[in-house]
């Protein structure tokens, strides 16, 4: 059975994600992990270092300002699991405000990004990418920052990593997860309606909640 934008948010809705094997890979099959990533967004961790950059930083942030590009920086990989269907089906959730994207730009350069989908209260963190230091890490605070100020209460990365790891993000059980989905799928949340922040204006704001 072919995807659909509406088959995929039924997925999202019960806590499962598509992936395929590689770019090239016309298969896509459907994850649901025993184990789920998190980013709990009151304790996403802004270290001394990421905050002496944030305020130093010439970079500016834009939402939504070239999705298919922040797509297209995550699938630039040796590795990728973003194939066409996949890349087309989130340009089709874009289309429907159900995507979203924040970059990270140096002038008119886009230098780092990560997209989503929203469900919700819920922001499904899909892929990110980083063509500079520290750029992916700045997209992720301006992110967090984001959330909270559109009142989303579960943010999602799926899977754990050690750069997650440094960031705040845990490991809860497919159970707990599916609990926090629930509660954050019949919350009412906005993705655009946040205003735009400097790095600067971010890292104030964080520091003040701290």
């Amino acid at each position: 059975m072919r995807l659909t934008p509406d088959l995929l948010m039924q997925g999202y809705a019960n806590g499962i994600f598509p992936m395929a094997e590689h770019r090239d890979d016309p298969e896509v099959f459907w994850v649901d992990p025993q184990r789920r990533g998190v980013i709990p967004l009151r304790g996403f961790h802004l270290s001394r270092s990421l905050r002496r950059t944030m305020r130093q930083t010439g970079f500016h942030i834009r939402v939504d300002h070239d999705f298919p590009g922040v797509v297209d920086g995550c699938a630039d990989r040796a590795d990728t699991w973003i194939n066409t269907e996949i890349r087309n089906l989130y340009i089709a959730l874009h289309d429907r405000d159900q995507a979203h994207s924040l970059e990270v730009w140096d002038h008119e350069t886009m230098v780092g990004g990560v997209y989503g989908v929203t469900l919700g209260a819920a922001f499904f963190g899909e892929s990110m990418f980083s063509r500079r230091s520290n750029a992916s890490k700045i997209a992720l605070a301006c992110l967090v920052d984001r959330l909270l100020d559109g009142g989303f209460i579960l943010f999602d990365t799926q899977f754990l990593t050690d750069h997650l790891a440094s960031l705040g993000a845990i490991e809860i059980s497919r159970a707990a997860y599916h609990k926090e989905l629930r509660i954050a799928r019949s919350r009412p949340a906005s993705f655009s309606n946040p205003p735009l922040r400097t790095p600067q204006e971010v890292v104030h704001r964080m520091t003040q909640m701290s």
